[in-house]
């Protein structure tokens, strides 16, 4: 009988697993060691690896972060864990000046093998400083990898192989990702390289390419389109600091439309770059302009009102490709419970 698991399960497995591999290895952040375990992601690490790996830390992100990068340096293999992206950008000089530079600045001969899980928040009047996703600043910078997951079966691979890089890498993990729910038998080996584009819907007459929570609409409004008569390719791209897009060159151009989804702001975004990419590379082949999908340029409001609508939905995006192939769809009224995803969304915040 097929065991269930969910995100949070297999990212707890991802870390226990290098702790395993790697004996220099140490966990760090605050409430790592805390009984609900960081939304019950680190369940279980202080109890198997010891206080001396796996431990809390000061609330002072920059120098904890420090700490971090120095312990890299040195030869231990490094995960910090912060609970919001918003309380680490404290630590962006320690970040973007330190890790990012440090193997370039030694030609090669010195690593940063720090992994930093940055948890994005939704929901529940989180307002503006608690729900950034911000993965075109970190996506930015020469020297960082950035890994953005989405889906249950492979987020223990990309975060253990994201672990095991000897590269300093940003984890960018959705909450609203934590309880999604699927088979173990069919979740990646965790020791194997997790590619960084998936295919998960063939199709013929439009892109939509996502990441993070969105894909999941993507997922559902491909449904919706199919039905209206559309075939929609649905892509993940789970690394959008890999600049390798062949496969993503390869679908615009047999489809010759593209729709950009991002779990941020629509300005100067990930899904921004993609679009410049995919129209520097595939232009000849583009039957109609790309299409992006974000937030809007304002930050999140903190009111239960002024957040319905804020965020795209699959409606959001059926509406924008059914006006590319002249088809109509009337968006459905917001939900009542807009800001969680399922009664199963639970605290601690």
């Amino acid at each position: 009988m097929p065991t269930n698991t969910n995100f949070a399960e297999q990212i707890n497995l991802a870390q226990h697993q290098a702790m395993r591999d790697d004996p220099s290895m140490i966990s760090m952040g605050l409430g790592i060691d805390d009984p609900k375990g960081i939304f019950n992601t680190t369940t279980g690490l202080a109890e198997a690896f010891g206080e001396e790996r796996v431990f809390d830390t000061p609330t002072s992100e920059n120098a904890m972060t420090g700490v971090g990068i120095g312990a890299a340096i040195a030869g231990s293999r490094v995960l910090m864990t912060h609970q919001r992206v918003d309380f680490f950008l404290l630590a962006m000089d320690q970040l973007v000046n330190n890790a990012a530079k440090w193997h370039y600045m030694f030609n090669g001969t010195m690593s940063v093998p720090l992994t930093i899980r940055l948890i994005i928040g939704r929901g529940w009047g989180q307002g503006p400083t608690h729900q950034q996703s911000l993965q075109s600043w970190f996506t930015h910078i020469p020297g960082l990898k950035v890994v953005v997951p989405s889906l249950t079966d492979n987020v223990g691979q990309l975060l253990y192989n994201a672990i095991m890089d000897n590269n300093p890498t940003i984890f960018l993990e959705h909450r609203w990702l934590h309880n999604q729910q699927a088979n173990e038998d069919i979740c990646k080996p965790l020791k194997q390289k997790p590619s960084s584009i998936r295919k998960h819907i063939s199709g013929d007459d439009i892109t939509i390419i996502s990441n993070s929570y969105m894909l999941l609409e993507s997922l559902k409004a491909a449904e919706i389109l199919k039905f209206m008569g559309v075939s929609c390719e649905v892509l993940e791209i789970s690394e959008p600091s890999n600049t390798q897009l062949t496969d993503v060159y390869d679908s615009v151009n047999k489809t010759g439309s593209v729709l950009v989804t991002d779990i941020s702001h629509s300005h100067y975004s990930v899904a921004s770059e993609l679009i410049t990419s995919i129209t520097e590379n595939c232009f000849s082949q583009l039957k109609v302009a790309p299409i992006r999908l974000g937030l809007p340029n304002y930050p999140e409001p903190t009111s239960f009102g002024l957040t319905k609508g804020f965020y795209n939905e699959a409606d959001d995006i059926v509406i924008a490709v059914a006006n590319v192939f002249n088809k109509n769809h009337v968006k459905s009224s917001p939900l009542t419970k807009h800001d969680v995803p399922g009664d199963w969304f639970k605290g601690p915040f």
